[in-house]
């Protein structure tokens, strides 16, 4: 979607939608009223028939016919306490309205928006940007018999700087949602890998170095190893790394994302039906990918290495099995009672990794545990940190981003559930009780020494069904615009 500001009275924008908000209870004021006036008082009709009401994600298409400049005219409502998730809200409703309509053009005003120019900006771009997203890849039906799509938004009074940072952001999520709902059949570690190297040949200040299962045997990265025994297709450590000319002194951000492109659950091999959906078992590596790549692009001043551990989890002859005692690259041994525990074995080897390449703050993602869906259902992440500042970094970072995390306890009595009586430690507990905070503590056990956070994204990563908002069905980006508003803040 091509993003553009511009100074242009609402009546007078070329658009095939223009599109303008109202609160609860509907009250024309600023461009809606300026937009009805032009139309001779059509807007302020509806409102007193009760068809626009001004109810939070309310929209009403109105055709144009004279007054102004766009075919139609979108009332998107903004309810009684309008704020940021509502305007992304109207924002996502005028684009899907518009896609509806078969419309390839979107203007929106954002005189009346509850924001200042900057916020609201933001908020329209993301809305607009993700809601539109389409994934297309497979369908064969003639592109008229699909659903439109809105090749371009004008924000009206908008913030330039504001719009193009969101529209880096929102590029980049949308790109990390090709990469999740693309079947693992094409996207393995060898893809991941692949997207790596292009944003490496995209971006100068990007390095990518791709490792293979020598390598990491070289290493001593035996959980990893372990859990790619399985598969026929060989297990990758992808490493991006992004040094821009001026950084910031003594800071490096390590991301560490969870790449498994599929995830059977090993010899505690998953239902049926809770295999539907594995692809999205990647989601973590698509996340710190895709984010990488838009740090690079906005130029932040900040050091940053990526570490993400891409295997599948199947059956085979040679998959790990219960009962096995497995090294991780720390030295610590790992006595298997979980093969579907999988996720924090490739979490622990590539936390060591990245703290061996020099991070100083490290975040890793993951679809880790179906516990935190239970938890926290798909609105928040569950966020696990060691290190106050840190913590209120990533809050700040959520907040603005859009992308919610609600923070979980990371505390030593937890530790007890990882006793074993024959190593170090065991991968699964059986307590069923605080399950991702189980996990958390288990990959505290790796996570090297300085500021750490876990952020638990099984239930925000893809979403089975629409909640209601931007995104509909499939994957979501989760965590490019956090992260990336988290280098933007720590490179301050």
């Amino acid at each position: 979607m091509r993003i553009t500001t511009s100074t242009t009275a609402p009546e007078r924008a070329a658009a095939d939608m223009l599109a303008v908000a109202v609160g609860r209870p509907a009250s024309l004021t600023g461009a809606a009223a300026a937009v009805d006036a032009a139309m001779g008082g059509a807007i302020a009709r509806l409102v007193d028939a009760g068809e626009i009401r001004g109810g939070r994600g309310q929209v009403t298409v109105v055709h144009a016919d004279g007054g102004v400049r766009a075919k139609r005219v979108a009332v998107v409502g903004l309810g009684r306490s309008p704020g940021p998730a509502e305007l992304r809200l109207a924002a996502a409703g005028a684009v899907r309205a518009a896609s509806a309509a078969r419309a390839k053009s979107v203007a929106f005003a954002l005189d009346g928006a509850p924001l200042d120019a900057a916020g609201a900006t933001r908020c329209v771009v993301d809305g607009a940007a993700l809601a539109g997203y389409r994934f297309t890849r497979y369908l064969t039906a003639p592109a008229d018999e699909r659903p439109g799509e809105v090749g371009s938004l004008a924000i009206l009074g908008g913030d330039r700087a504001q719009a193009r940072l969101s529209a880096v952001l929102t590029e980049a999520t949308n790109r990390a949602r090709d990469l999740q709902n693309t079947p693992s059949r094409d996207m393995g570690p060898q893809e991941l890998a692949d997207r790596a190297r292009q944003l490496a040949k995209e971006h100068s200040t990007l390095t990518a170095r791709v490792h293979d299962r020598a390598w990491m045997e070289r290493r001593g990265m035996g959980l990893f190893v372990a859990v790619a025994q399985g598969s026929s297709r060989p297990p990758l450590t992808i490493v991006l790394r992004h040094r821009p000319r001026r950084a910031r002194a003594g800071v490096v951000l390590g991301l560490v994302g969870k790449g498994l492109t599929y995830d059977a659950g090993g010899y505690t091999l998953k239902p049926a039906r809770s295999q539907i959906g594995m692809k999205f078992d990647m989601s973590g590596a698509a996340a710190v990918l895709e984010a990488t790549g838009a740090i690079a692009e906005l130029g932040l001043p900040i050091e940053v290495v990526t570490v993400i551990g891409a295997t599948e989890n199947l059956i085979g002859r040679d998959a790990f099995k219960n009962d096995d005692i497995l090294t991780a690259a720390n030295g610590k041994t790992v006595e298997i009672t979980n093969t579907d525990a999988e996720g924090r074995l490739v979490l622990a080897d590539c936390l060591h990794h990245a703290r061996s390449l020099g991070a100083t703050h490290v975040v890793d993602l993951a679809t880790l545990t179906g516990a935190v869906v239970t938890a926290l259902g798909d609105l928040h992440a569950g966020l696990f940190v060691r290190g106050e500042e840190f913590a209120g970094a990533i809050q700040s970072a959520a907040d603005v981003s859009g992308d919610m995390v609600w923070r979980l306890p990371l505390h030593d009595t937890y530790k007890r559930f990882l006793r074993s009586e024959v190593a170090d430690m065991v991968n699964g507990s059986f307590a069923g009780r605080g399950g991702p905070c189980y996990a958390a503590r288990f990959l505290q056990e790796f996570a090297g020494e300085g500021d750490w956070a876990h952020l638990d994204i099984a239930g925000v990563a893809e979403l089975d069904r629409s909640r209601g908002d931007e995104f509909g069905k499939g994957g979501t980006g989760w965590g490019v615009r956090l992260l990336t508003e988290l280098a933007r803040s720590m490179a301050a």
